[in-house]
């Protein structure tokens, strides 16, 4: 029967919605709006409850009431139904709303509204710019991810049902206590009063302070999951106690403000022991002295009494509730320092699917500069392109060339349009990049980076992210093709997995560099994408295994649009042109044959990488390979 309840939210069911807007009040209404019924069903259950607990002191006062004006023998026979509609509202009405309030909250609001916020917050971050990861952990950006579903939900359950006991139990107390002596109301004026005037003073700093303490622990998690990340490095460079400082500092921050923290919620709590004692004992004395002065009936004081000390268990659990709503609003704030982000580069609203029909490529006039991407003025970085006019033909094949930072990476980045230039733009087949759907126009180009990583999955999953649809034949084809599927028939990982079903570990780390670029040479083979770039393809692999890539590569580039970047000269010097960039300007253009004969830039960093004498390059007597 639960499944059936469990099964009225699906989280990933449907596409999320827009992007959420500024502001913590929009931002909580953006998803309460898409679960309106489950939310209006949630308020009408808190209140019902709410209502039922109300009526349990005045149902001791009335049986109170009834044995103290009836005999023994007249009880049941002149207050019988009275006494069982009470029965009834606490044997079957408070357990039935008790019960839904559960069935609301447990099988459908805590899973599903939870990850409903979680699925929806991964949709939009992992669609943000590159430049957007670069800035931040990604442990950061995951805790906040997680945490923010559930702490959204859990502030707004608490909400609905602290607001509906302060209402409707206030309110209650005070007609029900009116009706019996308007004096026996003074106490809870009084202490409503005081109510209000703590909650105006500590609800805006324990708000402030649990930000500051989500904060701290998103960035404590991002520092553990670098470290941990990046384990290779520390062991290498031998820097656990660096790292341990590292984190050390995080956890102090963390610690210092969870102690601002707690200092303010055990003054809350404390004053609010105060002011429910004096309640109890005010109530108590009062409702007494108005009995002894012969004002109030016995049952008053036996409805009065009761009402006041339970009104003190409820402002107790309030004001503890109060505390979990506000360190969860604070973690609802962090999380939208991740989340609420308008989304970098997103697609023009007209933007059209690429269409690539030869796989030419033009940069027209084409500056940038990373001072414009970190949103500074342009004059605070050096530009990196300036003025770049490059036609590449359909089916030609490009080398790129030049000294590190020349600007050879920024090129392919913007082709990738991971990057806007600042100013010209780039065309492919005539079409403008920047009038192209991102997806549509990396689905198009297939790309080998030096710096491989690969998905902590399975060899088969790693190598099928090039062609979803593709066949276990196919992946196989592929890998033979990259001179991987020997070593893969040989893997097996830590649960017994073997070859094709092996896991390869976080960014491919069970395997070695080579390895992992041959998996994603298979990965680009499979993706057969009609525009190619290798950068620095075969940089891991030893020559034995690039001869045999090579060859692959040669049959791969075959009637594709090509752009190569390698620093080892030899294995680009047989593209069809090379263009040598250098301080962000193409300086020379040509063949291998042709750059060589013009004896410049190019021919000088072949001639020190292929073991010719360069006076320039000597340093007391020794050459000097760049």
């Amino acid at each position: 029967m639960l499944r059936r309840f469990e099964a009225l939210l699906d989280p990933t069911a449907d596409a999320p919605a827009p992007p959420p807007t500024a502001g913590l009040v929009r931002f909580y209404w953006h998803y309460i709006r898409q679960v309106g019924r489950l939310t209006v069903a949630l308020f009408v259950c808190g209140g019902l409850i709410a209502v039922l607990d109300t009526m349990i002191p005045t149902f001791i006062g009335r049986v109170v009431s009834l044995i103290s004006s009836h005999t023994p023998q007249t009880l049941f026979r002149d207050a019988g139904w009275s006494l069982m509609g009470m029965a009834f509202v606490l044997l079957v009405i408070r357990p039935l709303t008790f019960v839904a309030h559960a069935i609301l909250v447990n099988q459908i609001v805590n899973p599903g509204f939870s990850n409903m916020i979680r699925w929806q917050n991964h949709w939009h971050v992992v669609r943000q710019s590159w430049t957007f990861f670069q800035n931040d952990f990604a442990g950061r950006i995951a805790n906040r991810v997680l945490q923010t579903g559930p702490a959204l939900r859990e502030s707004l359950v608490m909400a609905f049902d602290a607001a509906w006991y302060i209402l409707v139990y206030g309110s209650s107390a005070l007609v029900l206590l009116g009706r019996l002596d308007w004096r026996l109301t003074l106490p809870l004026v009084v202490w409503f009063g005081l109510y209000a005037v703590m909650l105006r003073w500590f609800v805006p700093r324990l708000r402030d302070r649990s930000r500051r303490v989500s904060e701290m622990r998103s960035s404590l998690t991002g520092r553990i999951v670098d470290s941990y990340t990046n384990i290779l490095t520390v062991k290498l460079f031998a820097r656990a106690a660096d790292e341990d400082a590292f984190v050390r500092d995080a956890i102090d921050e963390h610690t210092d403000a969870m102690r601002a923290q707690t200092r303010m919620t055990t003054a809350y709590t404390s004053t609010l022991m105060m002011m429910n004692a004096s309640l109890i004992v005010s109530m108590a004395a009062l409702a007494l002295w108005q009995w002894s002065a012969g004002r109030i009936a016995i049952g008053a004081v036996a409805t009065a009494i009761p009402l006041a000390w339970q009104l003190n268990n409820i402002a107790g659990w309030v004001a503890r509730s109060v505390t979990a709503i506000f360190e969860n609003i604070g973690t609802v704030q962090d999380g939208m320092r991740s989340i609420d982000v308008p989304r970098q580069m997103p697609d023009p609203p007209e933007a059209a699917e690429l269409r690539v029909t030869g796989g030419g490529i033009r940069f027209e006039a084409l500056h940038f500069d990373y001072g414009r991407v970190r949103n500074l003025v342009s004059e605070v970085a050096p530009a990196v392109l300036h003025g770049i006019d490059l036609d590449i033909a359909p089916g030609e094949r490009v080398g790129l060339v030049g000294p590190s930072g020349a600007g050879k990476s920024t090129l392919v980045n913007l082709l990738l349009h991971f990057f806007d230039p600042a100013a010209g733009r780039i065309l492919i087949d005539g079409q403008d990049i920047a009038g192209i759907t991102q997806e549509s126009l990396r689905r198009h180009i297939a790309m080998v980076t030096q710096d491989t990583s690969l998905l902590h999955r399975s060899i088969r999953e790693n190598i099928r992210y090039g062609r979803p649809n593709a066949s276990d034949a196919e992946i196989v084809a592929a890998a033979k093709r990259a001179a991987a599927h020997e070593f893969i028939l040989g893997l097996e990982d830590w649960h017994g997995r073997r070859g094709y079903d092996a896991h390869v570990g976080e960014r491919g780390v069970k395997l070695s560099g080579g390895q992992r670029q041959r998996v994603a040479l298979a990965r680009v083979i499979l993706k057969n994408a009609p525009i190619l770039v290798l950068d620095e393809a075969t940089s891991a692999l030893d020559s034995e295994v690039e001869a045999v890539i090579q060859e692959q590569l040669d049959a791969l580039m075959e009637g594709r649009t090509v752009i190569a970047i390698a620093h080892r000269l030899s294995t680009i010097a047989r593209m069809d042109r090379l263009i040598v960039l250098d301080a962000g300007r193409i300086v020379e253009t040509g063949s291998h044959a042709e750059l060589l004969r013009r004896n410049g830039v190019y021919a000088r960093l072949w001639r020190r990488q292929s073991g010719g004498f360069d006076p320039a390059a000597v340093r007391n007597g020794v050459e000097i390979a760049e």
